[in-house]
């Protein structure tokens, strides 16, 4: 079998186990955030917080609870970090740096998992465990929460109220995701991943010295980073290490996990709206544009021109050969399309084309079909854009859902759209101005410009994976790094919650001869080429200057 029919075989493998996941999860998930309804252990839970799931929320007081939960988690994750050289089954580790251990902590809590540090040489098992699986479980939590929030403010009328944030945060926990990762972890085991709590081995004697690795709880910490679309993994090499991902399957298997949520809540949105119809034309969208990503990167990478990649069977440069190119570049771009930034292939040893598709996946704004919540709601957010522009060419009101789209509704939709790119852009004129910052690169030219533009494109957009080429772990990009996942994660989110509370104040509009009909595939396409043209060419002069300028002179 050629090495391009195995990769489209895996890709029509993986749409129809999306397929048949498609309509029972998203069923489910639309039933768990509308129930009344309070299981034994999460009532324990809102008696431990002190909170009354029952308590309808405003977008201030929701806000509120979403702010002070992150930046408690962030201050714990921050001071876990610092003492661990004092915990137990710290494996010998010393306490993590101030500055790594806060661009760690905000990583975690942002759901962005970048990692400036070697986790296999840097954290021991009570930080990973109590530290950072539990954000990859709260953090995607809080997504999700965010997204139900907005579609219920497409859903209510005259009301500002937008359900309890506590009571989300904790449903999404408990009945979506521990479910989900409990058996993902059972079936990573079965194919080889580890699950322990050893210390460090030692193992033979080689030339310079010996090789060492050490244990942990790898299998239930991938599932959920898959499953929360986070990305952070136990070991440096990441998905590519096999204890983390040892088979072929089980690579088929993380993709699945990384965009199954995603998917699925189109059809909790139309659920939760009233018509699935409308959650049909979303996910069309997201899978366009995921599919046509997936094409092109396949493209890029088997196509390469030389005899070195055609002897390979192409760009094999930094792929697993348990996997091949296939199946990493449907990775690549999955991971890169979601929030979850796990790896599974070097994305710098990507040809300059393909590198350049994971930068553009990225500054989408990761809404094909995105992380867990933050792809939803971002895509409502195009939508809205859609919906105005459309507006704008028959000189009609712009309605979406029954709401009308005004001027106060296109400020929050327009500020969404616009903070992800100052923050990439400013941050990385800024790195490349500077005479220290520079010097972290291992490349130079439009190679090197493309590290320091990927590590703050994935930052700002809450993704996590890296080029890996440029020395990160430095005081500069600690903290600049720090802040735009910070930024990038939380401005977004006071704009989305404005614009819930705001359409749920609304009185519903009836539809009419001349409403814009949002759940056909002209407003599908509409969509697809808002997304392109507004979010993609705001970054092309950057993508000129890097990728693309690269692929074009090889």
């Amino acid at each position: 079998m050629s090495p391009v029919l195995a990769g489209v075989l895996q890709l029509l493998a993986l749409i129809a186990a999306l397929a048949l996941a498609y309509r029972p999860l998203g069923d489910y998930m639309a039933k768990v955030y509308s129930s009344d309804k309070h299981l034994r252990v999460e009532k324990w839970i809102y008696k431990g917080i002190g909170a009354n799931p029952n308590a309808e929320m405003r977008r201030p007081a929701y806000l509120r609870g979403v702010l002070a939960f992150s930046a408690v988690s962030v201050l714990f994750l921050y001071l876990l970090q610092r003492i661990q050289g004092h915990l137990p089954g710290s494996l010998g580790f010393s306490a993590i740096d101030p500055d790594q251990a806060f661009n760690t902590a905000a990583s975690f809590v942002t759901n962005t998992n970048w990692q400036s540090y070697y986790g296999e040489q840097a954290m021991g098992h009570v930080v990973q465990t109590a530290g950072l699986a539990v954000q990859n479980f709260v953090s995607a939590a809080v997504g999700i929460a965010v997204a139900v929030a907005l579609v219920r403010g497409f859903s209510r009328s005259r009301t500002g109220e937008l359900g309890n944030f506590w009571a989300d945060l904790v449903r999404g926990t408990i009945r979506i995701l521990l479910p989900l990762a409990v058996v993902a972890a059972i079936i990573l085991v079965a194919c080889g991943a580890i699950q322990n709590f050893s210390g460090i081995h030692s193992i033979g004697q080689f030339t310079g010295g010996s090789q060492q690795w050490n244990g942990g709880a790898v299998a239930s910490q991938e599932a959920i980073k898959e499953v929360g679309t986070n990305g952070g993994g136990y070991f440096n090499a990441n998905s590519a290490h096999p204890f983390e991902n040892p088979t072929p399957f089980s690579n088929l298997f993380e993709i699945f996990l990384m965009l199954v949520i995603p998917f699925s809540l189109t059809r909790t949105f139309g659920r939760m709206v009233g018509s699935l119809r409308q959650g049909y034309a979303i996910l069309a969208t997201m899978a366009t544009i995921w599919v046509g990503f997936i094409a092109l990167m396949m493209w890029t990478e088997f196509a390469h021109h030389g005899p070195a990649f055609q002897i390979a069977g192409g760009a094999m440069e930094g792929k697993e050969t348990r996997f091949g190119i296939g199946a990493s570049s449907i990775f690549s771009i999955s991971t890169t399309l979601t929030s979850t930034g796990a790896v599974d292939s070097f994305h710098s040893s990507n040809t300059g084309l393909g590198g350049g598709l994971n930068l553009l996946g990225m500054q989408l704004g990761e809404i094909a079909p995105g992380g867990t919540g933050s792809g939803l709601y971002g895509m409502l957010i195009m939508a809205i854009i859609a919906v105005f522009i459309a507006g704008l060419m028959v000189g009609r009101t712009p309605e979406y859902l029954g709401k009308k789209i005004g001027t106060r509704e296109i400020k929050f939709a327009a500020c969404y759209i616009l903070i992800t790119p100052a923050l990439v852009l400013v941050f990385t004129a800024a790195a490349m101005a500077l005479p220290t910052p520079g010097n972290s690169m291992t490349n130079s030219g439009a190679h090197g410009f493309s590290e320091i533009l990927y590590a703050y494109t994935s930052g700002a957009n809450n993704n996590g994976s890296a080029f890996a080429g440029l020395n990160a772990d430095t005081q500069w990009f600690n903290t600049t790094i720090g802040l735009a996942m910070l930024l990038g994660r939380f401005l977004p989110m006071v704009f989305v919650l404005a614009l819930a509370g705001s359409l749920a104040e609304q009185k519903p509009v009836p539809a009419t001869a001349g409403t814009l009909r949002t759940e056909k595939p002209l407003f599908a396409g509409l969509l697809v080429g808002a997304i392109l043209i507004i979010t993609g060419l705001t970054y092309f002069p950057a993508l000129a200057l890097g990728p693309l300028a690269e692929g074009l002179a090889s």
